[in-house]
């Protein structure tokens, strides 16, 4: 335990080429998700968390560790997905990284990138790891949504979690992120990505897959594309286009089974 507080939090070299996408272009639904929420808030090491349990029996050695977008715990439809991953049988756990002040459907995101820089986020994040990892459980699962890609990849970097999975990363620099997971990295990591997506986009993911893919990331990679959707598919999509449905479930279904596959 002493070793994961020590062990810094290693950070690419370069600036990111991959951009957060402006809030004003995720999709938003105009009518209030009917779902309620069935976790709770509550405070672990210091850090506002929504924890969602399963209703049945659980590993309670092993847990999810959910990284949201900008959008945060406000948001009902990231409550719901952290309540989707608990009705698949893990212990959920989503940590208010950005500090009580997430983006607004309409903020201005080159203001609010000034102050939740890794600085500001990964303290919170590494808080409730650690209180995880106090309490006995023994693996954790990161599962990452847009600006919580990059600190699924820091995770990942670090080897501070047993198996990740991310869609629609955004703030990564590519290849050069890559590179260093494939250097020092033992964890398995898989990415959902969406063909219209402007920042991680197709051209983005093959140079990814230049680095990662075929063997050459031997701890184990996959990566899935969702055609005819855009930036944050995996999070929220328009109940009456099928196609935005059946990838936003695609994407889950896909994350769930390469986190079971490595778990076992």
């Amino acid at each position: 335990m002493k070793l994961f507080l020590c062990l810094p939090f290693l950070a690419a070299v370069q600036a990111a080429i991959v951009p957060a996408i402006d809030p004003k272009a995720h999709f938003h639904p105009s009518v209030p998700n009917a779902a309620k929420p069935q976790g709770k808030n509550v405070t672990i090491n210091g850090v506002l968390t929504y924890v969602s349990l399963p209703k049945t029996s659980f590993d309670n050695t092993t847990a999810l560790v959910l990284l949201l977008d900008g959008f945060g715990l406000p948001s009902i439809d990231n409550l719901i997905l952290a309540d989707q991953w608990a009705a698949a049988g893990f212990q959920t756990f989503v940590p208010d990284y950005l500090n009580g002040d997430p983006i607004a459907a309409d903020g201005d995101l080159a203001t609010w990138l000034l102050d939740h820089g890794e600085a500001q986020t990964t303290p919170p994040l590494l808080a409730v790891i650690h209180a995880l990892k106090e309490r006995g459980i023994k693996r954790i699962a990161a599962t990452g949504y847009c600006f919580g890609g990059l600190y699924t990849t820091r995770l990942v970097q670090n080897n501070t979690v047993t198996v990740a999975t991310m869609s629609d990363p955004s703030l990564l620099n590519v290849p050069t992120d890559f590179d260093l997971m494939k250097e020092i990295s033992h964890i398995p990591i898989e990415i959902n990505n969406a063909e219209l997506d402007p920042g991680f986009s197709p051209a983005v993911a093959a140079e990814t897959d230049k680095v990662m893919a075929n063997g050459q990331y031997t701890p184990g990679y996959a990566r899935r594309q969702f055609n005819g959707v855009a930036h944050g598919f995996a999070v929220r999509a328009n109940a009456s286009d099928p196609v935005q449905v059946a990838a936003k479930q695609g994407a889950f279904d896909t994350s769930l089974a390469w986190l079971k596959a490595h778990l076992e």
